[in-house]
């Protein structure tokens, strides 16, 4: 019963922008004070009257019902690259010197890059489009060539260990 109520189309396209749209102008009228202080029953109402425009227009509407489910994927999957992040970057106890921190940050977004591309499904073009060209192996050994190019740069731009404690130092 409770499966039928919720993927009804009545439920999905009407209750759900109204309730989501009702709450954000709420929030942003309450939160900005642009009504002044004390004017819950303002804010309410406009909010009320926004939903409900929103509701009224199916071009608007059908916006937000496809925008939604775009939102709720990419919060979840920031979510679990914080998780990721967090485990590397604890204040608390500092055990991991900060190249191993970098290193594992890249390897955690690397991850997540990926397990997302495989859910979704685009991983077999990525794939195929980056390994089973024909002239795959040419365009590779450009990319190295230019990643061993702008490393060159930068160590030669960058200031080395003790020239960077110098600097700092006279900051």
């Amino acid at each position: 019963m409770a499966e039928q109520i919720f993927a009804s189309p009545i439920f999905i396209e009407y209750i759900l922008p109204f309730v989501l749209v009702f709450t954000l102008i709420f929030a942003i009228l309450q939160k900005s004070k642009l009504l002044g202080d004390n004017t819950k029953q303002i804010n309410s109402f406009i909010s009320l009257v926004v939903g409900l425009i929103l509701i009224a227009f199916p071009f608007s509407r059908d916006f937000v019902v496809l925008l939604m489910p775009f939102l709720a994927v990419s919060v979840v999957i920031l979510f679990v690259f914080m998780l990721l992040y967090g485990f590397i970057w604890h204040k608390r106890g500092d055990v991991l010197h900060k190249g191993v921190k970098i290193t594992l940050g890249i390897i955690f977004g690397l991850a997540v890059i990926t397990a997302v591309l495989i859910i979704s499904g685009y991983w077999e073009p990525i794939y195929e489009f980056l390994f089973k060209r024909e002239d795959a192996g040419q365009v590779w050994v450009n990319v190295i060539l230019g990643i061993i190019l702008i490393g060159a740069i930068l160590a030669v731009v960058l200031p080395r260990g003790e020239e960077r404690e110098d600097k700092e130092d006279k900051d």
